[in-house]
């Protein structure tokens, strides 16, 4: 298989929105774990430091155990938090087939405030197929309560 054709068989889900806030508004909602708790999922061990390994758990599938193992792999106050999404388990089809992407929140100053750029890369297609499309729904919901715990903190 040539590069082209590899390539067309990663995805990627990109959320944009623009929120009435400072980025330091936003930044504190993304980087603080009893709010990242309350807009996507308690996190456990997380500290926003390069290096840093933590998890979220969510719902178990075959046999997935349901964790996900994270690792913090870039941090720029107020402007971005990029860490791994890894889980599931190779004998999964579906639901907790095995994942390994990278999420990027990305906060831009705009006039409205701020704008957050969500891209969660490296959907496999179509062995993370289910993975992508609940989640590609899931995180536009998720982006959203975000901002309404930077409703919040203002």
């Amino acid at each position: 298989m040539n590069d082209a054709a590899l390539k067309s068989d990663i995805q990627d889900i990109v959320v944009d929105e623009v929120f009435p806030h400072a980025p330091e508004t936003i930044w504190k909602a993304l980087t603080t774990g009893a709010l990242v708790s309350r807009w996507l999922m308690a996190p456990t061990g997380f500290e926003a430091v390069v290096g840093n390994r933590f998890t979220y758990q969510t719902t178990c599938g075959g046999a997935w155990d349901g964790v996900i193992h994270c690792e913090v792999l870039e941090i720029i106050p107020n402007k971005r938090l990029s860490y791994s999404w890894k889980g599931g388990h190779e004998d999964n089809v579906g639901y907790g087939a095995r994942l390994d992407t990278v999420v990027t929140f990305t906060l831009s100053r705009v006039a409205e405030g701020t704008r957050v750029r969500l891209v969660h890369m490296g959907f496999v297609l179509p062995k993370n197929e289910t993975a992508f499309r609940s989640m590609g729904e899931g995180w536009k919901k998720v982006v959203r309560n975000l901002g309404a715990i930077a409703d919040e903190q203002d």
